[in-house]
This record gives C-alpha cells, structure tokens and sequence, in this order.
C-alpha cells in the first residue's frame, strides 16, 4: 500500500500598485489582461469564466516536462474589493495540491494594495508549499511590473 500524506500551508502575500482598485481587478477577471502576466509556459491553453460558480482552467508546462493543470472555480466575487477560488493542482494526471485562496484589493492613496491569501493541502510529497509560495510570488510580481509599465506608457 502507498503511504499518503498531506502537508498544510498559509501564505500570505502582500504587493502594492500604483494604479486603482478597479484597473487591478480588471487583470484578474478578463482573460486578455490576465494571459499577460499569470502564465509561464510557451503554448500553454487559458480559459476563463469570471463569475461565481464560473471557472479557469490553465495548462501547461516547461518543453518535454510534465503538464501541470490549474483547475479553478470562482466562490465569491466583490467587483473591485474581492475574489475568492479553490483550485486543484495536477502534475500529469496526479493530483499535488489543493487550495483556497482569497484577494483583496484595498484603496490605498491613489493606488491599491493587494493582499494575496492561499491556504493549502499539499498531498502526498508530490508539491512543496515554499515552491508555491515562491511562484505565486514571481507572478504577482509579473502583474506588479505590468500594470506599471502600462501606467507609464499612458502619462
């Protein structure tokens, strides 16, 4: 018999934007703003249903390495203030992680902080959270990097 076990996370991730609650809402919640900073793999496939009960699935994954698939499903959206999702993890056809995760978008001066809270069920030894944690941390900061350049562009 495999033995099985799960490891149990909380992260959270804190970033700041320069620009309004409303424009950082729009990267999470269109496919056309998100494609541009949530994915990391060359010929990757996104689909998004942005609603509650709506879902996202990613897949993807480094050439001739294993396909990791992001199944999401949207449990509450606030326009502008909330968004929270569960997802599953696959490595190939494997199951690594299962989570909850919750955004929240605060007015801040003339800009926005996001807070960036998952909480995780890594299953099996398949999945390290310090891993997901790490690249959640490098995509929240590809959407930091792209709002800005877009801000600049547009003084």
């Amino acid at each position: 018999m495999t033995e099985r076990s799960v490891t149990h996370t909380t992260f959270v991730i804190e970033r700041f934007f320069q620009v309004s609650p409303a424009r950082v809402f729009a990267a999470w919640s269109t496919a056309e703003q998100k494609r541009k900073w949530f994915g990391c793999h060359e010929g990757a496939t996104h689909e998004l249903d942005f609603r509650v009960g709506g879902r996202e699935t990613y897949r993807g994954g480094p050439k001739g390495g294993p396909i990791y698939t992001n199944e999401t499903r949207f449990q509450d959206i606030v326009p502008n203030q909330r968004i929270v999702y569960t997802y599953d993890m696959l490595r190939d056809e494997t199951r690594i992680s299962v989570s909850v995760v919750t955004i929240e978008l605060k007015a801040e001066g003339k800009g926005t902080r996001l807070v960036f809270t998952e909480q995780g069920a890594f299953l099996d030894g398949h999945d390290a959270p310090e891993g997901r944690e790490h690249g959640t941390k490098v995509v929240l900061d590809k959407l930091v990097e792209g709002l800005e350049r877009e801000t600049h562009a547009a003084a």
